[in-house]
């Protein structure tokens, strides 16, 4: 209860001095960080209640889902096809390989899926924590729809992946299944999530679009309408059987495939949803993880969480650019913002609550929480700057590829 309390009275708080704090280049991640970090050390061993957090976890991970989804563009994504079809179907399959065989051999505690899970929550990227490039008009318009489409979809397509690896890890320890039958199961899953997110999102967009045409709901209640989709896609894949996260995903792509021009209007109240979660989100990362990182960080964790967001993360987008046309300075900023944020937060969350204490509370908390906490930092100081001096140089410059469309 008091914990609930501070809580929305740093929301308050923030709210009222957001503009000064960002002026500082003081991002909300980091504040709510800190707040969740004071929490976890003031209540000795902060847990939450175990179900409570979960919801959130999960509600938040589908509004972002659906979120991320609906706001990438259909015509932009077609656009931008060639170099983002790189940065989606080479890069990112590469950096989930790669740091699984990296988790693998430098977290000997880990095992396959642990490696794994840690692999694919960390390939998750957040535009929201590069904020200052993404929203800087300085940077070119293609940059930044780049940087955003990549964020709004490989969260989505990395999301089975971690769900498979927290399955696999508890195969033998909870359930006793074969992985084979593991394996069966996920893809019924989404199959059915696939299915249900299309339902969801084509025919209620095309329902929501209908009835304001025929004036029978308030035009401004839709973003309250919009807000809700993700939530029934989730909830109601689930009772089916199907994956709740492939749904929220898929009816995120399917509504912008219909909303047309009021997309922006429609998803403004899901907007501050996820933005009110995300605080709660990263309250939660603070206390149940950053507060106890004296617990389960050691060398390999710090080793792993650099390699992570230097080398896994900027070697396999080098390698796919190659022969994009795009220049030298704009494939290395591209490579080097990819912070993990939100998304890897909130797969941390699930498997913390899913797989058995002491086999998740290792190197692996260690490693997903300390990446997280680096980019937090990292990526927030040198978003600003960056930004500055990569969008002067375009401005100056002129490349072709990058200034087009």
């Amino acid at each position: 209860m008091a914990a609930i309390a501070v809580f929305a009275a740093m929301v308050l708080a923030y709210t009222l001095v957001s503009k000064k704090l960002g002026d500082l280049n003081i991002s909300a991640p980091m504040v709510f960080t800190a707040v969740g970090t004071v929490i976890g050390l003031a209540v000795q061993h902060f847990e939450g209640e175990a179900k409570s957090v979960e919801l959130v976890a999960e509600a938040t991970l589908a509004m972002i889902l659906f979120h991320d989804a609906a706001h990438a563009h259909p015509k932009e994504l077609w656009a931008d096809r060639a170099i983002l079809g790189r940065m989606l179907l080479i890069s990112l399959p590469i950096a989930i390989a790669s740091g699984w065989a990296v988790a693998y051999y430098l977290l000997p505690g880990a095992g396959v899926w642990l490696a794994l899970l840690v692999a694919a929550a960390l390939a998750a990227t957040d535009a929201g924590l590069g904020a200052a490039t993404i929203l800087n008009p300085i940077v070119p318009i293609r940059v930044r729809r780049l940087l955003n489409g990549e964020s709004g979809l490989n969260d989505g397509l990395a999301t089975p992946v971690v769900l498979f690896a927290i399955s696999a890890a508890t195969v033998d320890t909870v359930h006793g299944d074969s992985i084979g039958h593991v394996v069966g199961e996920a893809l019924l899953e989404i199959v059915i999530g696939l299915v249900v997110g299309v339902l969801i999102g084509y025919a209620l967009g095309r329902l929501l679009h209908v009835a304001e045409v025929k004036r029978w709901a308030q035009i401004k209640l839709a973003p309250v309408g919009v807000a809700v989709m993700p939530l029934l896609a989730f909830f109601g894949a689930e009772l089916v059987h199907g994956n709740g996260f492939i749904a929220a995903f898929i009816a995120g792509t399917a509504y912008a495939a219909v909303a047309g021009r009021e997309l922006e209007h429609d998803l403004e109240t899901t907007e501050e949803f996820v933005t009110i979660l995300g605080y709660a989100t990263w309250t939660l990362f603070g206390a149940i993880f950053v507060s106890r990182l004296s617990e389960f960080v050691g060398w390999r964790s710090v080793v792993y969480a650099v390699l992570s967001l230097t080398v896994l993360r900027m070697i396999p987008i080098l390698f796919s650019l190659l022969g994009s046309g795009l220049a030298r300075k704009t494939k290395w900023f591209l490579a080097w913002f990819g912070p993990r944020g939100l998304a890897t937060v909130v797969f941390s969350l699930i498997a913390y609550e899913s797989i058995p204490p002491g086999q998740f509370e290792s190197d692996v908390a260690g490693v997903l929480s300390l990446t997280v906490l680096f980019s937090v930092i990292a990526h927030g100081i040198t978003a600003p700057i960056f930004a500055r001096k990569y969008g002067a140089w375009a401005e100056e410059n002129q490349p072709a590829m990058e200034m087009a469309g």
